[in-house]
């Protein structure tokens, strides 16, 4: 998309001097959305497992595992219809608005104690997730022409800001969720997203006409789906209310939709007419990868259930003689992606010819998660015999962890945009969104089973899932890779 000269003039600010003035626009925005989302993330299965006398809500850790995923699940699903909604009906630049007042909204309803006001602010922060970050994401990128060379340096710069919004939130509002009431941090997390949204209205001019419109007048069809798509969804929520749907139930038929919408997907596309045989084989291959990253973020997106229950419950949450709150150890994947994103950035760039296949990467990525899984097996039964255990263990698993996540995160959005059908590529970074968000339901459903079975079994068997795919990654990468016909 073509840019004004407001929008590619440099910033003063010595970070973003070379790039064009929106990016910090952006970069701001982002970040305390950011924010708003990890800090909630690091409470909530918290929140919900307190006792009512301490300011939680008193639900089984079944039932928090089971809302958890459904919450995390549905702001990546949300992202396809946001997405679609701002192309055609209100432009990015609306969007991102729309989004963070949806935010902030669900922010500040979580601070009502009532299950009922509970659940419907998760789906008001899922919504507006969903049109934030979509929105935010793709105007980054109409900030740049095509062919500018400054767009990954860009890209990355607003990666950071992600990171610092992720890795203060566990800080700030885990810190007073734990320690004074989880309400307040809540609260705390809607005002930060209305100042994120202040900024963004107050200097949203340097975005000039990038997003401000939408790409496409909407048809009378696309009115007819945006109609039919919004009464079906508020007549599932108020169904819900009206029959007392128990979440367990809910979480089973979210399964069920997920997966028939995955089946239909590949499906559709596997048996078109559309595509050439060089594209059909890379539908295979993306096909491939997605089953890997699905199996991958419901292993690594536990970071917010399982692995938070137990630095809470089996975790000696001192260091040093320094005492934490047990939300702390939520920002140690972004700060080792500070320390080792730039290194491994240089890796695969000094490998050259070497450089492992998109594939191989994965197999890493499953590796390590995996292998993550099996140090919790151990951390757990360490725990079972000794009560409580060093804060060593959870570091070291996150540290697999980040590493694995930089393995496969930034190396599926790349492969993602190569092998995709050009006609297509809209809807292929979608189903790679599906990926993440079967991932992160499936997370939440197993953390679900944190009491019901001994945690060294759970963790263990994910582990060793985790592990066997990689291998089985591993053996086949070079023919997959094969498929992918000349793709680097």
């Amino acid at each position: 998309m073509a840019t004004q000269t407001a929008q590619s003039s440099a910033s003063q600010d010595p970070i973003f001097r070379r790039h064009p003035r929106g990016l910090s626009t952006l970069f701001f925005t982002e970040m305390w959305e950011r924010f708003s989302y990890y800090g909630i993330r690091a409470l909530l299965i918290l929140y919900m497992t307190a006792s009512t006398d301490q300011h939680g809500l008193g639900l089984s850790v079944a039932v928090a595992g089971a809302v958890y995923g459904l919450y995390t699940s549905c702001a990546y699903i949300f992202a396809l219809p946001s997405g679609w909604i701002a192309d055609r009906f209100v432009g990015h630049q609306n969007s991102v608005i729309v989004g963070g007042l949806l935010i902030a909204a669900g922010n500040f309803g979580l601070m009502m104690p009532s299950v009922g006001t509970f659940i419907a602010a998760l789906l008001l922060m899922a919504i507006g997730t969903a049109f934030l970050k979509t929105s935010c994401t793709t105007v980054v990128g109409f900030l740049y022409p095509q062919g500018d060379q400054r767009r990954d340096s860009g890209f990355t710069i607003y990666y950071v800001g992600i990171n610092v919004g992720a890795g203060l939130a566990p800080l700030i509002l885990g810190k007073l969720g734990q320690e004074v009431d989880f309400r307040y941090a809540f609260g705390l997390a809607g005002i930060f997203m209305l100042a994120g949204l202040t900024q963004f209205t107050l200097t949203r001019g340097n975005l000039g006409s990038s997003g401000a419109k939408p790409a496409s007048r909407a048809s009378d069809a696309d009115r007819r789906t945006l109609m039919l798509g919004s009464g079906t969804l508020l007549a599932v929520v108020a169904a819900l209310f009206y029959v007392q749907a128990s979440v367990e139930a809910v979480a089973n038929g979210f399964a069920v939709v997920l997966l028939v919408a995955v089946a239909v997907t590949f499906a559709g596309l596997i048996l078109s007419k559309d595509f050439t045989p060089v594209e059909k084989k890379r539908i295979y291959v993306i096909l491939v990868l997605f089953i890997a990253s699905a199996l991958f973020w419901s292993i690594f997106e536990q970071a917010g259930s399982t692995l938070n229950l137990f630095a809470d419950r089996s975790t000696n949450n001192s260091f040093l003689g320094w005492s934490f709150p047990s939300t702390y150890f939520q920002s140690l994947n972004p700060i080792y992606i500070y320390a080792l994103g730039p290194l491994l950035a240089w890796l695969w760039i000094k490998l050259g010819d070497r450089n492992p296949s998109p594939v191989s990467k994965f197999a890493f990525a499953l590796l390590g998660a995996g292998g993550g899984f099996l140090l919790m097996a151990l951390a757990a039964q360490a725990a079972g015999t000794e009560g409580k255990v060093s804060p060593l263990w959870l570091a070291a698993v996150y540290l697999l962890h980040t590493i694995a996540e930089l393995c496969l995160s930034p190396v599926g959005l790349s492969a993602i945009t190569k092998l995709a059908p050009a006609r297509i590529a809209g809807m292929t970074m979608g189903v790679w969104f599906l990926s993440v968000s079967v991932g992160n339901f499936f997370a939440g459903r197993m953390a679900s089973f944190y009491e019901s079975m001994p945690l060294d079994t759970l963790v263990g068997y994910a582990g060793a899932v985790g592990v066997a795919f990689a291998v089985v990654l591993w053996l086949i990468s070079k023919p997959i890779t094969g498929l992918m016909g000349g793709v680097k």
